[in-house]
């Protein structure tokens, strides 16, 4: 017996002509703003493409001394370190180096469009309850949706291409952030926000003076998780025109190239693990500081 048996108001047809409207409307808004929208995202892909170039045209070792600075400034271990030169070294020595810099070059603009547009949201979340209310549905939906839904209409808005990945690794992403900038904000001592207002603070004063700082831990980690989940997209933003490791992965999934796909997986999990190693170290390094400061 079919759903449509026990409620024979809700027919077939009245489905049909539902699902027509919302496809014939969302047609009709593609032709009226998908130039304007488009022009809106150009300055994003001409950057992207600016950076994905700059990294591609700039020498190996330059390349591998500048990612042993940043690992070295973010973990202060030198087996962080050593062991992120190493897995570019063997990404390079595999040639796979191409790959890796289209892929590290999306994962960074997107991390870059998370952080500016999550914190800010993160800190209108804790600063009105009106506003979690709000947007904490939207970030449910964001995370739980198949990332093929939202594919369909980013794809018929802008088209195959590198914007249409990075919107999509973007949805994808910003969640974490959002929702750990939020916590970590709405963790601050409220001894301390006192005291702040004792002294005459201002909000603003007691936002970026006292709230931002101390959530610092809370927020690393949310950039942290966000590097994660950017980087398990980096396969699906392959399929709608987007460089990187993930076209060779797909490329094995097509045609059983068990070693090409093992080979660039794994290259996915070093950045992966460079990124959490890194990340999560400074993350603990701040909390240190904190707690230093406390004392």
């Amino acid at each position: 017996m079919s759903f449509f048996t026990e409620f024979p108001s809700l027919g077939r047809a009245d489905l049909s002509a539902l699902r027509r409207g919302i496809d014939g409307s969302f047609r009709e808004f593609t032709r009226s703003w998908g130039e304007a929208i488009e022009a809106f995202f150009t300055p994003l892909l001409k950057f992207l493409v600016w950076f994905e170039k700059v990294l591609q045209a700039t020498p190996w070792p330059i390349i591998i001394l500048i990612i042993a600075g940043l690992a070295w400034a973010g973990s202060r271990s030198w087996k962080i370190t050593l062991g992120s030169v190493l897995a570019f070294l063997a990404i390079g020595y595999l040639g796979m180096w191409e790959d890796t810099m289209s892929t590290l070059a999306i994962i960074s603009v997107a991390t870059l469009v998370c952080i500016v547009v999550g914190i800010p949201l993160g800190i209108l979340m804790a600063r009105f309850d009106r506003a979690q209310s709000l947007i904490t549905p939207i970030l449910d939906v964001m995370q739980t949706i198949p990332s093929f839904v939202y594919l369909i209409p980013v794809v018929m808005l802008l088209g195959i291409g590198k914007v249409p990945g990075l919107l999509a690794v973007c949805i994808y992403a910003l969640p974490p952030l959002v929702r750990l900038t939020n916590l970590g904000i709405r963790l601050v001592d409220k001894s301390v926000m006192e005291a702040a207002e004792a002294f005459g603070a201002s909000n603003k004063e007691k936002l970026f003076g006292v709230q931002i700082p101390l959530a610092l831990p809370n927020i690393f980690a949310g950039i942290n998780q966000t590097i994660m989940m950017a980087l398990s997209m980096v396969v699906i933003a392959s399929m709608i025109g987007v460089q990187g490791l993930g076209v060779p992965v797909l490329r094995a999934i097509s045609n059983q190239y068990l070693a090409l796909g093992l080979m660039n997986g794994l290259a996915i999990v070093a950045l992966a693990i460079i990124f959490d190693r890194v990340s999560q170290t400074f993350g603990k390094r701040l909390q240190t500081y904190r707690e230093a400061g406390h004392d």
